[in-house]
């Protein structure tokens, strides 16, 4: 049997309560750093729209540029071949017109209705889902994006074919309305359109076909189609910033009338974009 001094047991009472109160400071502060913390608020529609189409844009620069020069060799190859038929007046104005805005349905439809399909097909919209940014920044800014790249086309295809047609230069400046009204309306349809597509295949045909309604139903003259054709023109986004368009290479133009085509057309982009968003949703949660 062992006998332990008396100091030894009282220093060891004495050193108990220290060490249990370094103990629960331990705990306390072990607590504190366990406290979720409070996560960061969502940010803002305008500076996540920005830059989702600063990072779309520098994207697509290198990948759709030269898509962007077949889109305009297409467009003026077209006004070349038309050129053989038609000689002037109002159906001129319809080839231009509708060969400039196939620029924007190229682009803005075709491309547009590919990327998301493939977005789709390969589990990047998880990349965007996990983004703090609204949905409406996501397809907003890579239609703008989409869009923008059919600026430069979509001018030199309208000066090529007023300068093949005889027409009149004085009212291209409609060309700064058209072009985003339209891109807005075809990058909305072709958004929804890939998003949709239960495949990536089905969504490059159904870009595809967008396209090829708007060459067929936008470059001919309206008063050539057969009657139930012109209905589905109708339904096209493109068309009323085609006949915009057209009617401004009249010498004197129906302003209200194009503002009126202008009009449709921006509403049918707010229609079409809303869709895109609330197909980008149903997309994203699955």
């Amino acid at each position: 049997m062992s006998i332990v001094p008396a100091e030894a047991v009282a220093g060891e009472s004495r050193t108990a309560p220290d060490t249990r109160a370094a103990t629960d400071g331990a705990d306390g502060a072990d607590g504190a750093d366990k406290t979720p913390a409070s996560l960061a608020p969502r940010a803002r529609l305008l500076p996540s729209l920005a830059a989702v189409y600063r990072a779309q844009l520098s994207r697509a620069r290198v990948a759709r540029i030269p898509l962007l020069f077949v889109a305009t060799f297409q467009s003026v190859g077209i006004m070349i071949l038309m050129r053989g038929v038609v000689d002037g007046g109002a159906e001129a104005r319809a080839v231009v017109a509708g060969s400039s805005v196939l620029v924007v349905a190229f682009v803005a439809l075709n491309l547009l209705a590919q990327y998301f399909g493939q977005l789709r097909a390969t589990g990047g919209l998880d990349h965007y889902a996990t983004l703090p940014v609204p949905p409406a920044a996501v397809v907003l800014g890579a239609a703008g994006a989409y869009a923008s790249f059919t600026v430069p086309g979509t001018a030199v295809t309208a000066v090529t074919g007023s300068l093949l047609f005889d027409l009149p230069l004085t009212h291209l400046w409609v060309l700064v309305a058209v072009i985003p009204l339209s891109g807005a309306a075809l990058a909305g349809l072709g958004a929804a359109l890939g998003l949709l597509a239960p495949r990536q295949e089905l969504a490059t045909l159904l870009g595809q076909l967008g396209m090829s309604a708007a060459l067929l139903l936008g470059v001919l003259p309206a008063d050539r189609l057969p009657g139930l054709i012109t209905y589905a023109r109708d339904l096209l986004p493109s068309t009323y910033g085609v006949e915009a368009l057209a009617r401004s290479f009249d010498r004197h133009p129906d302003w209200p009338t194009v503002a009126l085509d202008l009009a449709v057309c921006a509403a049918v982009g707010v229609v079409s974009l809303a869709v895109a968003t609330w197909a980008y949703r149903r997309a994203a949660v699955r």
